[in-house]
């Protein structure tokens, strides 16, 4: 398939924000695209090279995309980043740039899809003498065979900022438009495979019936909605329900196959290197030749005992070196609370009473190594506000309270589980803007432009926060660590205003959620806090929606009603 086909369809997909519009000019698109070739289309549409849960990374800078639009275009590198610096867009550079080239294009014919996708995987896998080099070229290549409309897509797809409105959701609507499947079956499929590439593929052969889950492959997690009381989660779950002290640590997938194990994050990062006791825990105390658990590692002070807060363990995370000595120092204790697969069987469409009963029957507690999680099963309100308040006393977030014959279903928000937490659920946001402070703060960002998403994926501005951002790095994150993160994200400068590239999320508390005409989400957040950074655990993707904003703000509605 020609590679001008595609970004056709991608600036289709910019003249509309119409969720109907975009659903059935892909879905058309789709049903036009050869079998073999629809699992790479998926990826390109969605911006990616390689499934989301794949290790292998890009890894082209802003600098090195410079380089190659100065080598394609015959542009001097100074013209180029002149330019850059007045739009604010290296695909806007390219094209503007690759239309005027002063060089002859290297061939006369047509990109295909494969010859980017190609082009940009190898970038993944140079190494040695040369690298960058070799980068550049494998880059310039594509964008001196391109025309200018190609050229901009090709930068944003380099860089990762694709970013034409196409969410998950209507993805998943249009394959199901394409193919026949319903969106149930669509959806069902992506949760297990983790890629709507593959799920695009076997869906155009007719074969999604042959998805299963498979030890080894990271999956979906299922997810929780708020709650602000006890009684609120009976009314959601009914009774009885169970509840679960809700932990503040990393959550892992444990995967065995034989003798294999392999951790994954909920992002579906691969971290077995990084927790090696994790992996003796679960070959030593959990019986079974293949499984698929889903469990909490929360850090825990060696000399005490006393769990920790997910800070304390979260440099684990990257870390590549020194991972024994690491690991002795800011150990985790591993709290398990689901199992979606054993012994070659799939758990996920068992109730999970039935669930909980095979993990009990499976894993062996061992205190400050592996456990299940503590757990109340009730119908009296009571004994669980009692449950509630014991969590709390202990250092704890709050609880987890899930529906007794509750399916296990990945990545979705199915009111199966509830979460209750004392305080106004904090937000995770990604930071869209910034400013430069004065006096001693001039030369650092230290008020920060937070925004969520829709539905379809689209950011919406919901504040700014610059309180609970330290002075001191022994107090925690500073102004000069954030900024250091964000100079590199500018895209444009207004006076001691900056626009960055969506990619630092952050956790925000707040007092309240107020309606605003300010911000383009129609809300703000009243004297938000920052509390952390979600670098390890959250994509942008994973950001709260505009629904979790306005269910809170109706949440809090009641709690003012009820005072």
């Amino acid at each position: 398939m020609h590679y001008q086909r595609l970004v056709h369809l991608y600036l289709a997909l910019e003249k509309t924000t119409k969720r109907l519009e975009k659903t059935a000019l892909l879905a058309a698109f789709l049903k036009e695209v050869p079998k073999d070739e629809v699992q790479d289309v998926v990826y390109l549409l969605q911006g990616l090279v390689f499934p989301p849960w794949d290790e292998r990374k890009i890894g082209f800078s802003s600098r090195l995309m410079l380089k190659a639009i100065s080598v394609a275009s015959g542009a001097s590198a100074d013209s180029v980043e002149k330019l850059w610096s007045k739009k604010g867009d290296l695909g806007i550079v390219a094209t503007e740039l690759l239309g005027k080239k002063t060089q002859k294009t290297l061939t006369s014919e047509h990109l295909t899809v494969k010859k980017v996708i190609d082009n940009i995987r190898k970038l993944a896998t140079l190494e040695g003498a040369g690298t960058v080099d070799r980068k550049i070229a494998l880059v310039a290549e594509l964008l001196t065979s391109s025309s200018p409309e190609e050229a901009r897509f090709i930068a944003r797809t380099v860089l990762e900022e694709l970013r034409v409105g196409i969410a998950a959701g209507i993805l998943r609507d249009s394959i199901a438009q394409a193919t026949g499947y319903s969106v149930e079956e669509i959806e069902q499929s992506a949760d297990i495979l983790a890629d709507y590439g593959e799920v695009a593929h076997l869906a155009k052969e007719k074969k999604l019936k042959t998805v299963i889950l498979v030890p080894g492959r990271p999956m979906h997690v299922m997810l929780s909605i708020p709650v602000k009381d006890v009684a609120e989660s009976f009314e959601e779950l009914g009774k009885p329900a169970q509840f679960e002290y809700k932990l503040d640590g990393v959550r892992l997938q444990i995967h065995k196959n034989k003798n294999h194990i392999l951790l994954f994050t909920r992002r579906m990062e691969n971290v077995t290197k990084q927790f090696p006791e994790v992996v003796e825990y679960a070959k030593t105390y959990v019986k079974g030749k293949s499984f698929i658990i889903d469990c909490e590692a929360v850090g825990f002070d060696p000399k005490t005992g006393v769990h920790q807060p997910f800070q304390s363990i979260s440099q684990r995370i990257k870390r590549k070196y020194d991972i024994e000595q690491l690991a002795k120092k800011l150990p985790v204790e591993v709290n398990v609370f689901d199992i979606m697969y054993c012994n070659g069987k799939t758990m996920v469409n068992k109730p999970l009473k039935e669930r909980r009963a095979l993990l009990e029957k499976i894993l062996k507690n061992i205190p400050h190594k592996i456990k299940t999680t503590e757990k109340l099963v009730t119908d009296d309100i009571k004994k669980a506000q009692h449950f509630y308040d014991e969590s709390l006393a202990k250092g704890n977030e709050g609880l987890m309270i899930k529906k007794i014959d509750a399916l296990y279903r990945p990545g979705r928000y199915v009111g199966g589980w509830c979460k209750l937490k004392p305080v106004l659920e904090p937000l995770d946001v990604v930071i869209v803007g910034a400013s430069y402070g004065e006096g001693k703060r001039a030369a650092t960002l230290s008020s920060y432009v937070i925004a969520c998403q829709d539905e379809d994926g689209n950011l919406l501005e919901v504040g700014r926060v610059s309180t609970g951002v330290k002075e001191k790095e022994e107090e925690g994150v500073t102004f000069d660590a954030l900024t250091k993160l964000l100079k590199p994200l500018i895209t444009e400068t207004k006076g001691r205003d900056v626009v960055v590239k969506p990619k630092i999320v952050v956790e925000v508390a707040y007092e309240e959620v107020q309606k605003s005409p300010t911000y383009k989400s129609g809300y703000a957040l009243r004297f938000p806090r920052f509390k952390r950074l979600r670098l390890e655990e959250k994509k942008v993707g994973d950001i709260n929606t505009l629904a979790d904003v306005e269910r809170i703000y109706k949440v809090q509605k009641g709690k003012k009603a009820a005072t």
